[in-house]
């Protein structure tokens, strides 16, 4: 039996929903006992025979003396008909007995509790389980209804904080999970996405239904329409009451739909395949995203976000050939340029990671068609540079801050005002970095507190060219101000202090568009355009380092890495790899749609510590994580300078991986714009223990190859954001040796 969440249950209906909440109370042991009240009397013998609840009644009132302080009555009456219910228990409900419902519509709910009390009473929390069947009546009950299934509460600020919690208990001892929403919110998102639905079925059988051309429609309709029109077979007295006590929600979403229906008809008429396609696109990949998305919303973050742990286990080697997924900065750069530019762009190799996809998704809800992607193929079709669309709503990018600097650059220059936002981590991440050369150039850009997202930027401002010089090494601000310089007067001009990245000029000229380049300098006019081509997206160098770590640190190892991107800005991690002495060698080197590319064989070799030279730090930024756990494994001191940048990533990725490393036993000292690392030398290994990634999916991935030298295990926690730049990393780790379980 489980722990007691709340004395009795008083289910008032004793239905469908009323009754799978006892059910699922009574098998839990979350409740001491349940009492039913129906309006027929067989109802109340039918519950008590299925075991759906200890007493039956039909007269709330009588039954209501003899509850007790931390007692919950549940609600599950027609909308309609709560405000009756809300009348009986004025008269009669004892103090400390919590209320609740299961209403679709809350704002009749309040409504109904203002009227009979003149306020919504403390003791009152709105609730609507997002649950449901075809099928109704107590008999079709069952006690695993709400388990993963979302509770939506909806507490006013005088709601009663233990009233609440004993509700929030309650629904979590179901198995399900319990989330909070304002009232208004409630109903209009569920207007859209609950409400319309059932509009749209319950219509649509009935036309069929009617037509006497069709009378066959039914016996050889296929899954799909049943599956469809399934909701239609609910209880037609609760949804009448829905639809009316929901009325004005419902009807702006029937009406919206409507307008959409009208748009898609045109279409088919015109023969219009495009702009048939762009809504066939951008509903897929609503649909594939669902619990993504909010009504009439853009791209959103989910509800609650997934926790991943990865338990590694100690020793063990790595070997075999791998193909490490599509370099994640050129698959950003593949989806923006393509979408500004004429005609059709086809990309091979993209990454589907988190990141990219939500660069790809924010250009659907700017109006682009792109198919896929599919095994890592994309097709954009470019709408030329002025042809975006305002969003329906801010542009939510998850953790990519390279989406949201290099977005920044490209918006400023629309005419149309647009919010960028993120998830937590990317909230803390500064952009002031690219709003500051963006206003110089023009652009109205409004930040968060110290310079944070979100970042809204006003459209119809005219840009103007300057000639940028970076204070820092920064491939996401170059080519934030290079992308704005698109749309800039004259000329615009940036200055790197240090070489970076340059996938994005490379790409322009890709795209046709002329950028200059002279040394540290790049240079490019305004008002060009772009043209539609073909890009093959090679593998991440920042994503095989990983497995080019594992085999330098992990005796007997041999890995051969397939097609992998070594443009000369992206390849300090093999040369510092190399100063190491690591055994690396590069097979078949070609390039590949202007990008240098190669196979990378790396075979284990002892590593000594170095100096890593400062000029190679802008080059294998990203790679640091990883090269760390190379130096801890080498013999002798490694020091690392100049790179200040590592402290403003996902997190502050110089502390996270001293306090990680020091947990297994790794001497590290982090500094002002460093590290220094004392390794454990050749042939030793260091501890198991507990590591926060801190969400950071360098860092994760860094300590699960850490685990090839550790002689215990390493519980790597917070490791969901993986999925945002190598979504296969647990499988192809497995494949290759390492002994790593997600949990």
């Amino acid at each position: 039996m489980g722990t007691v969440k709340i004395g009795r249950l008083l289910v008032v209906g004793i239905g469908l929903i009323g009754g799978s909440l006892a059910l699922a109370l009574k098998a839990a042991g979350a409740c001491r006992e349940v009492i039913g009240v129906a309006r027929r009397q067989r109802t109340c013998e039918q519950a008590l025979e299925l075991g759906v609840v200890d007493r039956a009644v039909t007269d709330l009132g009588a039954i209501l003396p003899q509850l007790e302080p931390g007692d919950v009555v549940f609600i599950a009456v027609p909308t309609l008909a709560v405000e009756q219910v809300f009348v009986a228990l004025r008269e009669g409900l004892p103090a400390g007995v919590t209320v609740t419902d299961g209403a679709s519509v809350k704002g009749n709910v309040v409504a109904a509790a203002e009227k009979v009390w003149g306020g919504v009473p403390e003791f009152l929390v709105p609730g609507h389980p997002i649950a449901g069947s075809e099928k109704s009546g107590v008999s079709a009950a069952r006690d695993d209804l709400y388990a993963a299934h979302r509770i939506i509460l909806t507490p006013l600020e005088n709601t009663g904080s233990e009233h609440l919690r004993r509700i929030v208990e309650m629904w979590q001892a179901t198995g399900a999970e319990v989330l909070s929403m304002p009232v208004r919110e409630h109903d209009e998102v569920l207007a859209a996405t609950s409400h319309l639905p059932h509009v749209i079925a319950y219509g649509l059988v009935d036309t069929l239904a009617h037509d006497a051309e069709n009378e066959n429609i039914f016996r050889y309709a296929a899954g799909g329409f049943r599956d469809f029109t399934r909701i239609a077979s609910s209880d037609p007295v609760m949804w009448r009451d829905i639809m009316l006590a929901n009325r004005e929600a419902i009807l702006r979403a029937i009406d919206l739909y409507s307008t959409n229906l009208a748009s898609l008809r045109g279409a088919i008429a015109a023969g219009d395949g495009e702009h048939l396609m762009g809504i066939f696109t951008r509903a897929k990949a609503a649909r594939d995203h669902f619990t993504k998305m909010l009504a009439r919303r853009a791209y959103t973050e989910n509800m609650q976000a997934q926790e991943v742990t990865y338990i590694a286990q100690p020793g063990g080697k790595v070997s075999g050939k791998l193909r490490v997924p599509g370099d994640k900065s050129m698959s950003h750069r593949s989806i923006m340029l393509g979408s500004l530019a004429d005609g059709i762009t086809e990309v091979e190799g993209f990454l589907e990671g988190e990141d990219a996809l939500a660069t790809l998704q924010a250009f659907r809800d700017m109006g682009v068609v792109i198919e896929g992607p599919v095994d890592g193929r994309v097709v954009i079709h470019g709408v030329g540079p002025r042809g975006l669309k305002a969003p329906p709503g801010p542009l939510y990018l998850g953790n990519s801050g390279t989406s949201m600097r290099l977005l920044a650059g490209l918006l400023a220059g629309q005419d149309f005002d647009v919010t960028l936002t993120g998830d937590e981590s990317l909230s803390k991440r500064p952009m002031n970095r690219v709003a500051e050369p963006l206003r110089q150039m023009g652009a109205e850009i409004e930040t968060g507190p110290e310079g944070r997202p979100p970042l809204l930027i006003k459209g119809g401002r005219k840009l103007r060219g300057i000639d940028y010089r970076l204070p820092m090494a920064s491939a996401q601000v170059k080519s934030c101000v290079l992308l704005a310089g698109l749309y800039a007067e004259g000329e615009t001009s940036t200055v790197e202090p240090a070489p970076t990245r340059d996938h994005t000029e490379r790409m322009l000229a890709g795209f046709g568009y002329q950028v200059q380049r002279d040394g540290a300098r790049a240079t490019l006019r305004g008002g060009g355009g772009l043209t539609g081509t073909k890009i093959d997206v090679p593998a991440d160098i920042s994503s095989a380092t990983f497995f080019m770590v594992a085999a330098a640190i992990s005796p007997g190892s041999d890995v051969l890495l397939e097609h992998v991107g070594i443009n000369p800005t992206r390849d300090g991690a093999i040369h510092i790899l190399r100063l190491m002495g690591a055994d690396i060698e590069l097979l078949n080197p070609r390039e590949v749609g202007g990008e240098p590319v190669a196979d990378i064989r790396v075979r284990y070799a002892p590593l000594k510590g170095i100096r890593i030279p400062e000029e190679q730090v802008p080059l294998a930024i990203d790679e640091f994580p990883a090269l760390f756990i190379a130096a801890a494994c080498a013999e002798g001191e490694t020091v690392l300078t100049g790179a200040e940048e590592l402290r403003v990533k996902e997190s502050d990725r110089i502390q996270a991986m001293a306090d990680g490393l020091r947990i297994l036993g790794i001497g590290a000292e982090p500094t002002a714009d460093g590290i220094v690392i004392r390794g454990a030398g050749e042939g030793a290994v260091f501890g198991g223990g507990t590591v926060d990634s801190l969400g950071d999916h360098r860092i994760a991935m860094s300590f699960a190859v850490a685990s090839l030298r550790a002689s215990d295990t390493i519980r790597i926690l917070h490791c969901a954001n993986v999925a945002t730049s190598f979504p296969n990393f647990a499988e192809l780790a497995g494949k290759t040796g390492l002994r790593l379980q997600v949990v």
